[in-house]
């Protein structure tokens, strides 16, 4: 079975099993939003816990 392309360029695993993902809203038109914000964006994050086994199917992991 073949892994899903564009989740396997958008999620990586951690050393302990977890995903990592990246955050959202950080393309384009950020001159609007706070200097705050777009740094706070830069940090990735994990996948909810509710979503890891459709993640894990589409990498077939």
């Amino acid at each position: 079975m073949k892994t899903n392309s564009s989740a396997k360029k958008r999620f990586t695993i951690t050393g302990s099993g977890k995903i990592k993902r990246k955050h959202a809203y950080k393309r384009h038109i950020l001159t609007k939003m706070e200097t705050k914000q777009k740094r706070n964006l830069t940090h990735s994050g994990l996948i909810s816990s509710v979503d890891v086994r459709e993640v894990k199917q589409l990498l077939n992991i």
